[in-house]
């Protein structure tokens, strides 16, 4: 059964999972804000939402918190193919996660220790427009769902620092941040990430 995160809490991915990790899938998902309409704009096809382009994307850090790999939109693949970004969703619409990462651990280089995942709002709108937005962790073996965090905090922030998966002691933990941000893109936020190092 997978465990619920709450904001700063850290787990072991292969206690939670009940043995040795290979790939896991990092998914995320959200929705655009219903807007509340009038009676004459309900009537008139008013009330829809409105797209949001969330962006998941993943970055790479060695020992001396150095980024040394971005894997986003831009970059579907870290350079050493470790690391697969599935594709962009520009709208948050449809069930499941928007957008999924996959992190062959295995592969990941020694020289890296850690893995930043952020989403950020390519359009601009604010996380006050955003709902049901969650992060996951899913065992790609055998699809079993490991941890999950659900992102409640609504605002004025245009991105969000979701959660980190680190080595320790030769083994892959998880780290829930939930820290609010501002920017459209991974570039934007780097200054902002590097303080949860």
């Amino acid at each position: 059964m997978a465990i619920n995160l709450q904001k700063g809490q850290k787990i072991s991915l292969s206690k939670e999972s009940g043995g040795v990790l290979s790939k896991v899938v990092m998914g995320l998902g959200w929705d655009a804000k219903k807007a509340s309409v009038g009676l004459l704009k309900g009537m008139f096809g008013g009330g829809s939402s409105s797209a949001i382009d969330l962006d998941a994307s993943c970055v790479l850090f060695n020992e001396q918190n150095v980024v040394v790999d971005t894997v986003y939109f831009g970059q579907l693949k870290s350079r050493d193919g470790s690391i697969v970004h599935t594709g962009d969703n520009r709208t948050g619409d449809g069930d499941g996660d928007d957008e999924q990462i996959v992190v062959d651990l295995d592969k990941i280089p020694e020289s890296v220790k850690s893995l930043v995942f952020t989403v950020s709002s390519y359009t601009g709108q604010t996380f006050d427009t955003v709902e049901n937005a969650y992060c996951r962790i899913v065992d790609n073996s055998n699809k079993n769902e490991i941890a999950r965090y659900t992102l409640s905090a609504q605002g004025s922030h245009t991105a969000q620092i979701m959660t980190k998966l680190y080595r320790h002691n030769g083994e892959w933990k998880m780290h829930a941040i939930g820290e609010n941000g501002t920017g459209r893109t991974i570039a934007d936020m780097l200054p902002q990430i590097v303080v949860h190092l």
